[in-house]
């Protein structure tokens, strides 16, 4: 396996239009949950993935299997919950933005322990992702993550961490010591600039990117949405173009990016070349609605290149 990932997937319920939650009467479905995402890029562009979650024994957790079997995404380490409920977030929009609303409290994978961590299959593969947002769900799940990275670190596993700050989740203190700690045991991290403001108290980018490189990675891509990213590799900064776009929704754009870069640089690429791969998945995830659908496979990001 190339890229294993322990996280927590959502059924998503998007309001037909530009209705608030409150007046919206039709809605429809997809699926979400970064590290879902991340997988379903990875595995679009060539990699070969796995999953370590918690689902519930119910018809939203029947609907994310069909999804990772019709993805390749091997469901070997997914735990069927019984009794248990895979959560669900809704999301609405105006032209400007858009709000999801979350329905994730106690759901299946909020239960996710350590004695879920399959340690042999995470020695075994190339790469393992924990996202920020696995660390805040519950302190079970936070010390499943940590007990992955610290199993990754001792193979000699390449670990990539996306911080996926979310205030409504956590404090920020709890966060900040939480990621800083993770940016440690991790080789490769994918702050955005937005929380890597709220993290860091820095505001230009190179000083948030300073922040994240002096805590030990091999590689920190900072992503900058619209004005694309920066790469530090090993001392070295890149400037990563955006791939010209006009975005429709940006849902699950930068999980897109994490997916392709590592199914990138799995393949043997060089940072560089993934970042470039990866802004492209990133930028043509954002011309359709929804998390899923609009990821791009490789042909489709070799072919906009």
């Amino acid at each position: 396996m190339d890229i294993i990932a322990i996280g927590e997937p959502l059924l998503e319920f998007s309001a037909v239009g530009h209705a608030a939650l409150d007046g919206a009467d039709r809605f429809t479905t997809g699926f979400g949950g970064d590290t879902s995402n991340f997988l379903v890029a990875a595995a679009r562009s060539g990699a070969r993935t796995g999953y370590l979650t918690r689902i519930g024994a119910d018809p939203f957790g029947d609907a994310f299997l069909r999804l990772w079997q019709a993805e390749g995404i091997d469901t070997t380490h997914v735990v069927r919950a019984q009794g248990e409920r895979t959560g669900v977030y809704f999301i609405s929009r105006d032209p400007a933005r858009s709000v999801f609303t979350y329905y994730r409290a106690d759901s299946a994978a909020s239960r996710l322990s350590v004695a879920d961590v399959p340690e042999p299959a995470i020695a075994a593969a190339r790469a393992l992702h924990v996202s920020g947002i696995t660390q805040a769900i519950s302190l079970s799940a936070c010390d499943a993550a940590f007990h992955a990275m610290t199993v990754a670190r001792a193979a000699g596993t390449l670990v990539s961490y996306d911080p996926n700050y979310r205030p409504q989740l956590w404090p920020l203190e709890r966060a900040r010591a939480v990621v800083t700690r993770s940016i440690e045991l991790s080789d490769v991290a994918f702050p955005n600039i937005e929380e890597g403001r709220l993290l860091t108290g820095a505001d230009d980018p190179r000083a948030v990117l300073d922040w994240f490189t002096t805590r030990g990675p091999r590689t920190v891509v900072l992503k900058l949405g619209a004005d694309g990213a920066l790469l530090w590799h090993e001392g070295t900064v890149t400037e990563v173009k955006p791939h010209p776009c006009t975005p429709v929704d940006s849902t699950g754009a930068g999980d897109a990016f994490d997916g392709a870069f590592m199914a990138s640089l799995t393949a043997g690429a060089t940072p560089t070349e993934a970042a470039h791969h990866a802004a492209i998945a990133g930028a043509l995830t954002t011309q359709g609605h929804g998390a899923v659908g609009p990821i791009p496979t490789k042909a489709t990001i070799l072919a906009a290149a």
